[in-house]
């Protein structure tokens, strides 16, 4: 995997996949996962785009680095292995803490961004997610990955779609079990030093935005991403029926086919066109 060393020092680890001569769609996944986490929309959004696959500081192959971590510098983590791949803007993607990061992007630097897609992710800390988030740094800390794996997934793939655990945790399992604790809670600390003032700032956002999520994600919930579509002025919002928070895994197709038809509208209107009168 390519590497880039940012301007602290730390070294950051991305992968290049896709169509060589497509379109530049910089992906950012979220809260300990990485490249790896995009294995269901590699091919499907990989036959028309680049795709620039960040592992973000802490996790896969990139530096583990010691906290604390920032979510403003993870996000010119991104743009520097974009800018290291050799593109000054992209389309952008990014699921949970990913979508963060990319909300930042798409505020800190609305040039860099074609277009935004902002899956299962939020804009503002509520009480109760701020203390669940503190506890999972506290059960990581104290009984490792796999425990806090074991008891949390219900939060990862919602109360009605445990039934649907295996897809996800063939996939995503494995990763959170490989997580370096210190990075895992770096992170969370991470998510919860990012100041709600972003939230005000994205009326500032220019760029075509889709604002995706699932209809059971307890997690990062629909009201969640309502809000944010209702900040942003170029967004719109879809909802894929019976998805949880891992809905690009348990849901694939449809939210593949979702973010397809959206990148489709806002690069080439006519091929839409075309596909809807056949």
């Amino acid at each position: 995997m390519p590497q880039v060393i940012t301007e602290d020092g730390t070294k950051i680890s991305y992968a290049l996949d896709g169509r060589r001569d497509g379109e530049p769609l910089l992906m950012v996944h979220g809260l300990g996962a990485d490249t790896r986490g995009w294995v269901m929309q590699k091919r499907a959004l990989g036959n028309r785009f680049r795709l620039v696959m960040v592992d973000n500081r802490g996790v896969g192959r990139s530096e583990r680095a010691e906290g604390p971590y920032d979510l403003e510098v993870m996000a010119t983590d991104a743009l520097a292995a974009l800018d290291h791949a050799g593109y000054g803007s992209a389309h952008v993607i990014g699921a949970s803490m990913g979508g963060i990061i990319s909300q930042v992007i798409g505020v800190r630097h609305p040039e860099r961004v074609r277009s935004l897609t902002l899956a299962c992710t939020a804009c503002r800390h509520f009480s109760w997610r701020r203390e669940l988030l503190s506890e999972w740094a506290d059960q990581a800390q104290a009984y490792g990955m796999r425990e806090f794996v074991r008891r949390n997934l219900k939060w990862m793939v919602g109360p009605r779609s445990l039934r649907r655990t295996w897809p996800a945790m063939a996939v995503l399992g494995p990763l959170a079990f490989n997580v370096p604790v210190a990075s895992f809670v770096a992170q969370i600390q991470a998510i919860l030093s990012i100041e709600d003032s972003l939230r005000t700032e994205l009326a500032d956002v220019t760029a075509p935005t889709l604002v995706l999520c699932g209809s059971q994600d307890v997690l990062t919930t629909q009201g969640d991403s309502e809000e944010i579509a209702s900040l942003i002025p170029t967004a719109e919002l879809a909802v894929v029926r019976g998805g949880a928070h891992l809905f690009m895994v348990e849901q694939a197709g449809s939210f593949n086919r979702t973010v397809n038809d959206f990148l489709t509208r806002v690069t080439d209107p006519q091929r839409l066109l075309d596909l809807q009168t056949i």
